[in-house]
């Protein structure tokens, strides 16, 4: 039997970026708002912290720092791409000599693969780790999906430890579920679909929102691993219209203006990705007020 990575919350965390870099000041700070409050681990250079536009040793000093800044009190999870087999693997090989707990590597989006292309591009780097591989499953920004019989034959990969789901499609949790069982993990890449995926047995969420409220995001993930469904739909629709908010544009540009907004340094956009819009950044605050969240 595998054992799962986390259970509860993990954090994707933004990277904070300069004019001339990486803001390694305000990144500390991101990290040690998440330790104080309890987030079982941390995504480090996944979508939400803009991957793609990262020089290699961006990426290695961004790794790095995480894992020296929070590695000894949370698990430390590094993206590693991509569309690129051969440099993905390359990242898994580093993040590991890092010392991060699990890399995550996402189906290759532009060129777009065959099913057997996907099992493929995770399984070559998962035969070239010590460490866990989780997949990660997004056809909105890749063009294509994993199947349910591509992670039927990934689950029996020692190495490949689950999947961060973010397809939105709930029904194709149940057929993971029941092509997988219990030996490939699901957690829910979006946190609007926190609450249905742990119904069906998902073990926690990769979040956005946790950037600006994990306390929350986290309380509602352990009342789902303890089965107060009720409950955690309860807490859900409270946060739901934020959830909303934070996709109106692409993310991370809404999350890093919440965090702006409420007086956190999280640095500007990369090109292409470009400041939040004025109407969409007041919808955003709007909804921010209704959550108490911002005054």
């Amino acid at each position: 039997m595998k054992n799962p990575v986390f259970k509860g919350l993990c954090t994707a965390i933004i990277t904070p970026f300069t004019t001339d870099g990486i803001d390694f000041d305000a990144l500390e700070k991101q990290l040690d708002f998440q330790i104080r409050n309890n987030t079982d681990a941390i995504l480090v250079a996944g979508t939400t912290g803009e991957v793609s536009t990262l020089e290699i040793h961006e990426y290695e000093a961004l790794v790095d720092f995480c894992i020296k800044q929070a590695g000894a009190k949370t698990k430390v999870i590094a993206g590693i791409g991509g569309n690129n087999t051969a440099q993905a693997c390359k990242r898994a090989i580093l993040s590991q000599k890092l010392g991060a707990h699990a890399v995550i590597m996402t189906a290759p989006y532009y060129n777009k693969s065959t099913q057997e292309g996907l099992v493929q591009h995770f399984c070559y780097v998962a035969d070239r780790v010590d460490i866990p591989l989780i997949t990660y499953n997004v056809p909105s920004r890749t063009g294509i999906g994993i199947s349910p019989e591509s992670y039927e034959r990934l689950a029996l990969h020692p190495n490949i430890n689950g999947v961060k789901e973010a397809s939105g499609d709930i029904s194709l949790i149940g057929k993971i579920r029941a092509r997988c069982g219990d030996d490939f993990y699901i957690w829910s890449g979006n946190d609007d679909n926190t609450v249905p995926i742990m119904a069906l047995g998902g073990i926690g969420i990769i979040s956005v929102a946790s950037n600006v409220i994990p306390k929350q995001v986290g309380a509602l993930a352990k009342m789902c691993l303890a089965g107060k469904f009720e409950k955690a739909t309860a807490q859900y629709i409270a946060m739901s219209d934020f959830f909303e908010k934070l996709f109106i544009e692409t993310n991370p540009i809404p999350i890093k203006k919440a965090m702006q907004l409420l007086g956190m340094d999280s640095g500007i956009m990369r090109l292409p990705l470009i400041e939040m819009s004025v109407s969409g950044t007041e919808k955003l605050s709007e909804s921010m007020r209704a959550l108490n969240i911002l005054a």
